[in-house]
């Protein structure tokens, strides 16, 4: 789930960059995705290194850029009646959810510098959560022409990305020990009767965020830090 924008971005001279991690903790999804335009127009001139933020949402459904994928099942006043808040933004794919324990994470990357190409930068972050889930005992693969990640016929993580003159924004949510109850209310990614699964719901085991955020900043540091120069810090 992919939107491009091809104009050239700007590629500053500065060697061994850092990778800067940044974890939000459970946040606003208006002010996460505000923050994320900040960082994007600051990384497109240069002004910082590639960033990344790790964050928990409140609950939301956010609509995507192709609009044919985006199908609520429940009207939009029962959803402010849950207190479900509901997002348009512009990313590639069509309707998904967020809630507290699952792990969401947007790369703001200029990829001329990582010298990867768009389809190499979503393969990259599969392989990330791929990654993750083993390190949490959960074997998840891939499918063909679905991106996210799959266990069985289940769905446990979802890839929407937004890339802007070679600069990325939005990413990868992956499901740790949410309510998955959320997807009853929505067609996940406009995929009929795909049915979304979680590591609790495949090991019965309720991870702590905090030790899995720092094993996801460890594997985003591997893929992503080119000078492995990495900082990981609590963002207010």
């Amino acid at each position: 789930m992919t939107e491009i924008e091809t104009e050239a971005a700007p590629i500053e001279e500065t060697a061994k960059l850092p990778l800067n991690i940044c974890d939000c903790g459970l946040a606003d999804y208006h002010e996460v995705l505000e923050r994320q335009l900040g960082l994007w127009e600051r990384r497109y001139r240069g002004d910082i290194p590639n960033t990344v933020l790790i964050v928990e949402h409140p609950p939301v459904i956010t609509l995507g850029a192709r609009q044919s994928a985006n199908r609520l099942l429940a009207g939009r006043e029962e959803l402010a009646r849950r207190g479900i808040d509901v997002v348009e933004i512009r990313r590639g794919g069509g309707t998904t959810a967020h809630n507290p324990g699952q792990l969401v994470f947007y790369p703001i990357l200029h990829l001329q510098q990582l010298n990867l190409g768009i389809s190499e930068y979503m393969r990259e972050l599969e392989a990330v959560g791929t990654e993750l889930l083993g390190q949490l005992g959960v074997s998840a693969r891939r499918r063909r022409g679905l991106p996210g990640l799959w266990v069985g016929e289940e769905k446990i993580a979802s890839v929407g990305v937004r890339v802007s003159k070679f600069v990325t924004r939005h990413g990868m949510a992956i499901n740790i020990r949410n309510d998955l109850g959320i997807f009853d209310l929505l067609v996940p990614c406009g995929l009929e009767e795909v049915p979304m699964t979680s590591v609790l719901n495949e090991t019965g085991r309720r991870h702590a965020m905090g030790p899995v955020k720092r094993k996801l900043g460890g594997l985003l540091a591997a893929r992503f830090s080119k000078y492995s120069l990495t900082s990981y810090e609590t963002c207010s």
